[in-house]
């Protein structure tokens, strides 16, 4: 009861604190609300709305199903999830936050996974897209391709760290041995064919509710970005996050980092796009010790997309510990990646490049086709974003006309 109470009185006195900062502070609220938007307004919300919607055809047919029974065989096994998690995983790995959360959401409302399975699932399959590390930290934040390659490799070998830990977690019921079963064509075909027979949708309605979950679950993913960013904005303008890097600076010294680095690291726990931006910008750290720290805050995701996960897992009944516990692995293993990778792989790179006069990554460079897909992306994707919101309030209309003629 004292428990509940107190956290009644500290949820309520928050609101309210931030109710008068926005008071007090409306000028830096506006500019930080503004910023939110156009991250999501640019990025966000054209790089995921396309990935939602396939992936909501993609269940909707039965591929998912099909894809499920073949890599049942791999996924059981090591992270003790059904074949599924592999297609949630490649999606999660492509589109970025919080990909993963949606479609294991999506999957365990479907029932084709079990509570515990999910949980498993959705702690490794969130992570930053390639997209975003190549182009908007490695590229636009630190002006160095080389650095997206070492950042990318960590993050994932981090989540698969996560994966393999996390197959420990939970107790179930026996279960069939799925995993032993051999890779069955017929089998795949088959559980294809008979998920698209119980999907009684046609094609029109299918598409429409995907552009519609998929619309709606963007909306809320741009309220926290918006509100995230506000808060960040607050906390700093009220000193909190000084106090706050006052006691990461003793962890920091102890590690031999430059205690300037506190206040983009409590920055980054917050927001990611601002802590790796802020981490780039400490001159007084070496390239080494920001790319440790920005490895982290990428590992860590963040408590906005951490919010935006918690939403979404909150229309199933998965649980968002493990989720949030999961996180704090994956920044510490993709920080400890980046040291011990840091020699072999970036300062290999560079000498590479030296004797070469090439750029191993010029895949990833300025003027490579990745990043002028990320400025195409921030010059069209307004375009793209009003669109679909028509294409949504559209499909919105139609359908609140029919159920009033019904």
């Amino acid at each position: 009861m004292i428990h509940s109470k107190f956290k009644t009185l500290f949820l309520s006195g928050s609101v309210t604190i931030l109710a008068a900062s926005l008071i007090f502070f409306p000028k830096q609220a506006l500019d930080a609300s503004i910023r939110g938007l156009t991250m999501w307004w640019e990025i966000v919300f054209p790089s995921l709305l396309p990935f939602f919607i396939v992936s909501e055809l993609l269940i909707g047919f039965g591929v998912v199903k099909f894809i499920g029974v073949l890599l049942e065989p791999l996924m059981r096994p090591l992270f003790r999830v059904p074949g599924v998690g592999g297609f949630v995983w490649a999606m999660g790995l492509a589109s970025g936050f919080p990909a993963g959360a949606k479609f294991t959401t999506r999957l365990r409302q479907e029932g084709q996974l079990s509570q515990i399975e999910a949980e498993r699932l959705v702690s490794f399959t969130n992570s930053s897209n390639p997209l975003f590390i190549f182009g908007a930290v490695a590229v636009g934040f630190f002006k160095n391709a080389h650095l997206g390659l070492i950042l990318a490799i960590a993050h994932y070998l981090g989540n698969i760290c996560v994966g393999l830990i996390m197959r420990f977690y939970g107790n179930e019921e026996p279960q069939k041995k799925k995993g032993n079963q051999k890779v069955s064509l017929r089998r795949a075909f088959s559980q294809l064919h008979q998920t698209r027979l119980n999907d009684h949708r046609p094609i029109g309605q299918l598409l429409g509710d995907a552009i519609q979950s998929s619309i709606q679950t963007l909306l809320v993913v741009g309220g926290f970005i918006i509100i995230f960013s506000v808060l960040n904005k607050i906390l700093y303008l009220l000193h909190i996050t000084e106090l706050l890097g006052n006691v990461i600076q003793i962890v920091l010294s102890n590690l031999s980092f430059p205690e300037l680095l506190s206040i983009p690291l409590i920055s980054g726990m917050f927001e990611i796009t601002l802590g790796s931006q802020l981490t780039s910008s400490v001159q007084e750290a070496t390239l080494m010790q920001q790319a440790i720290i920005t490895s982290f805050i990428l590992g860590f995701s963040g408590f906005c997309v951490q919010a935006q996960v918690a939403s979404i897992l909150a229309q199933a009944d998965i649980r968002f510990k493990p989720f949030f516990i999961a996180r704090i692995m994956q920044g510490i293993f993709a920080s400890f990646f980046t040291l011990i990778l840091w020699k072999p792989i970036y300062i290999g790179l560079n000498n590479q490049a030296q004797q070469t006069d090439t750029l191993p990554v010029s895949m990833f460079s300025e003027g490579s086709w990745l990043h002028i897909v990320f400025h195409k992306m921030l010059e069209f994707g307004p375009v793209l974003t009003i669109f679909s919101l028509a294409v949504y309030v559209v499909v919105l209309f139609i359908r609140l006309r029919r159920q009033l003629k019904m």
